[in-house]
């Protein structure tokens, strides 16, 4: 049996159910993998991403991506009295935040802004399923068109996800994290075939696993919740 104290609250317990002892082990072989895909990569010379490459465009999309995630998931950790929810909100903030860092530090070396001017075009040669890549005769797609593309909340859906309370917000929660991660993966996908930087072929590798595993748990969640 495995015991952990979380966050601010020495002397508070949890017991972490199975499924939790196989993500630890999981995130601990993909940290494993991501230094050795990393560091292995230093010193072998080749190209760095440029301004348009897939690998850019990923590396700040997916900073944007995980931000919401971060936002989310420290609202119903600090609201849920759900033990295995409140363990999952803790990973998703603690790795997504981590994360975010690692792919502005590769734009920083790469020279290249935090931020560019045509968010998820890079996606737009890639044979992923599930995203648009323009709005109405293949004019610039809106914020709302990019928000709905990968998969991210409202800013109503976000509000009231603060104002729930219970059951209630811990449902909300997962089922705007569901989708969340599933407007995730088909980036991860599209730059896995679009990319050339090996770290970050590595990432988003991992990442596609990670929340592939996260979905299943947060499916069993809302069983286990009753949610509608």
């Amino acid at each position: 049996m495995m015991t952990e104290t979380v966050g601010d609250e020495p002397g508070t317990e949890r017991t972490l159910p199975p499924w939790w002892v196989v993500l630890l082990v999981g995130l601990a072989v993909a940290a494993v993998a991501f230094a050795i895909g990393r560091f292995s990569t230093f010193g072998i010379a080749g190209s760095t991403p440029a301004e348009g490459s897939a690998d850019a465009g990923f590396a700040r999309d997916m900073q944007v991506h995980h931000a919401q995630a971060v936002d989310m998931a420290m609202t119903i950790y600090a609201e849920t009295d759900d033990a295995e929810l409140r363990a999952l909100s803790y990973d998703i903030a603690t790795g997504q935040s981590s994360q975010r860092g690692e792919m502005l530090d590769w734009l920083v070396k790469w020279g290249l802004p935090a931020y560019g001017d045509e968010p998820m075009a890079w996606m737009a040669a890639s044979g992923t399923s599930g995203h648009s890549h323009g709005g109405a005769s293949g004019a610039p797609q809106t914020d709302e068109e990019i928000r709905d593309a990968m998969g991210m909340a409202s800013d109503e859906e976000l509000s009231d996800l603060r104002a729930a309370t219970g059951t209630d917000a811990d449902c909300m929660f997962l089922t705007l994290m569901i989708r969340h991660h599933e407007g995730a993966i088909p980036m991860a996908d599209a730059v896995l075939e679009l990319g050339s930087d090996e770290r970050v072929q590595v990432v988003a590798e991992n990442m596609k696993k990670g929340q592939t595993f996260e979905i299943e748990a947060m499916t069993s969640m809302q069983q286990r919740l009753g949610c509608s």
